[in-house]
């Protein structure tokens, strides 16, 4: 079993299997090499960005990320401002410090390659990495690839096959489940919440008070975002110009506080949400949910049901790990990635995770909870990735206000009814596995088709 505190990365904007995989990555890398005490030896590195990593990697910051790796920062600590100043003096001095231990020569321009025309056959987000000693000598070739939500693999991982019993894969867990049949049995048979499943297998891995730490840091780091997006003016970086439009809403809402028709919970949700991501597009802190690109649904339905309600913090943690539980079967039984499953994989997924949190916290059985996130899934089978000139704000921001309200729907229909829904929750994540990898390249995370050929990029 994953932990579900994995799919809950604090990192920096605008994308996870762009910008936070990349990092993470280069950091990987050099640290293979330090542990065979080769960094000194190395005069160059030469990275090659492959398939989405190179067709959309400019407009998600994917150099940045490359140049942040190699100098061996970690994703949830760094500070955004001092990642722009490196960045920057990397690039005007042509000179980086591997690991901040060994200073090699390095201009991105040159040695960052943007290879368009690799499609890899096993993940469409490939980055291969050279390292050479003063002999032209290869150190270390590695190829990874960004999986989405800022999880990597290399290519022996992906094709190891899965191992066949928990103490082979070094996760023992009290309730292993690898389907919603199965995390719904569990329940049945223990008479726990799926809450108290995940808890249990959280367990098994760590104390207790430290799992409840990581949640409330994961919290602390979402609620602080939405204040941050909800103030900040401006304009989000790249050529489409696109005016932060979460200040002005917020604005609005403020200024009309007994405003009480029906339509204005759609107000409240939309601005949390669209704080979320225009913080994402400009680089801020963000943290994955389990995508940056789908980084403001949960944080929204988050905002205004747990942290406004009178146990906040146990019904944040409720949130989390429920949602966190029905996340993990998205990424073990298919994909989060965008560029492996278009849109659905990241802002569908999100939707159907809030849904399934929400109503746990509003007191929901299992099997409604298992509803609530089919719902969530069911209507967003199909959604395509195709974000305009390769930047994660149009139409991802408003996406991303839309799921949120779409979740908090699921999980009110989720309440109206008992029994089992006529799909599964299995069955529609199988769908959506299948859906994706029936979907034309063009619409997933490439900018080659849709929106991003179909609007003018200025």
């Amino acid at each position: 079993m994953l932990s579900v505190l994995e799919l809950f990365r604090i990192g920096i904007g605008p994308s996870s299997s762009h910008t936070l995989g990349p990092i993470r990555i280069g950091k990987r890398f050099l640290e293979e090499l330090s542990s065979n005490a080769e960094l000194g030896r190395i005069v160059r590195v030469a990275v090659e960005l492959q398939g989405s990593l190179a067709l959309t990697g400019k407009g998600h910051a994917t150099p940045k990320a490359v140049v942040l790796g190699l100098c061996g920062l970690d994703p949830e600590s760094l500070d955004p401002d001092h990642a722009d100043a490196m960045d920057a003096k990397v690039a005007r001095e042509k000179r980086l410090s591997l690991l901040g231990l060994h200073e090699i020569d390095f201009d991105p321009a040159k040695d960052i390659v943007f290879a368009y025309e690799i499609i890899p056959e096993l993940h469409p987000n490939g980055m291969k990495l050279t390292a050479y000693d003063c002999d032209g000598e290869v150190l270390l070739e590695q190829t990874y690839y960004s999986t989405g939500g800022g999880f990597f693999a290399t290519e022996k991982q992906l094709r190891a096959p899965a191992p066949k019993d928990q103490i082979a894969s070094g996760r023992a867990s009290p309730f292993p489940f690898g389907s919603g049949a199965e995390l719904l049995e569990h329940c049945a048979r223990a008479g726990k919440t799926i809450e108290e499943i995940v808890y249990a297998n959280e367990d098994a891995m760590r104390p207790r008070a430290e799992t409840d730490a990581r949640l409330d840091r994961v919290i602390a780091v979402m609620a602080a975002c939405i204040e941050r997006g909800l103030v900040r003016e401006g304009t989000l970086p790249g050529a489409l110009q696109v005016t932060r439009r979460a200040p002005a809403i917020w604005r609005s809402l403020q200024g009309q506080p007994l405003a009480n028709e029906p339509e204005r919970l759609f107000d409240w949700l939309n601005v949390y949400a669209m704080a979320v991501n225009e913080e994402n597009a400009a680089g801020g802190q963000v943290v994955t949910a389990p995508t940056n690109g789908a980084a403001g649904i949960l944080p929204a339905i988050l905002r205004h049901y747990c942290l406004n309600s009178e146990d906040a913090v146990t019904n944040a943690r409720r949130f989390l790990l429920t949602a966190g539980g029905i996340g993990l079967l998205y990424k073990q039984r298919a994909s989060i990635s965008g560029a492996e499953m278009g849109c659905q994989g990241e802002v569908g997924v999100a939707c159907s995770m809030a849904a399934a949190g929400l109503a746990a916290v509003w007191r929901a059985t299992p099997q409604q909870i298992a509803n609530a996130a089919e719902i969530g899934m069911e209507h967003n089978l199909g959604l395509t990735c195709d974000p305009v000139g390769g930047l994660v704000q149009i139409p991802c921001i408003e996406r991303n206000a839309v799921g949120a309200v779409k979740a908090v729907n699921a999980a009110r229909l989720a309440m109206h009814s008992t029994e089992p829904s006529k799909v599964s929750l299995d069955q529609v994540i199988e769908t959506m596995r299948q859906t994706g990898m029936d979907m034309s390249t063009k619409y997933k995370e490439t900018s080659q088709g849709g929106l991003a050929v179909n609007v003018v990029e200025c």
